[in-house]
């Protein structure tokens, strides 16, 4: 089971990656394992020393909380120390590990600008011309 957030890699330039454990309530895990969630639009914060993600859309709960993501605390302190003006930190990827448990893969990012994204355009466009005169 593999859900991505598309958009991260066209919106941010990735800097750090990590992953961690989530805090599922009641059916979420059900939903979450058939496919049935949205990481679009969320994000992640720090708050009293523990990491939050917030807007995280599963289609069991009524309402989007705020799911509390388990990393430790020397995780945590490191991610606040690269924090500074213009880092992101955005959930990338939802997936099962090897043991069966849902685990959050978060990324430090800094939002691209608009001719970033059109040189990201770009090189997708090339690659994809490459391959179709590969294949022929």
């Amino acid at each position: 089971m593999l859900i991505t957030n598309k958009k991260v890699g066209f919106e941010y330039e990735i800097i750090e990656k990590y992953s961690c454990g989530i805090i599922l309530i009641g059916n979420e895990v059900k939903s979450i394992k058939n496919n049935k969630v949205s990481i679009v639009d969320t994000y992640c914060y720090i708050k009293n020393g523990e990491m939050y993600v917030r807007n995280l859309n599963i289609t069991a709960s009524e309402e989007k909380r705020e799911i509390k993501l388990l990393l430790n605390k020397k995780e945590i302190k490191d991610i606040e120390k690269r924090m500074e003006k213009g880092l992101t930190i955005v959930p990338y990827k939802i997936y099962t590990n090897d043991k069966g448990l849902i685990k959050l893969e978060i990324v430090i990012g800094r939002g691209k600008k608009l001719y970033d994204k059109r040189e990201s355009l770009k090189k997708k466009d090339q690659e994809r011309d490459m391959l179709k005169n590969v294949k022929k």
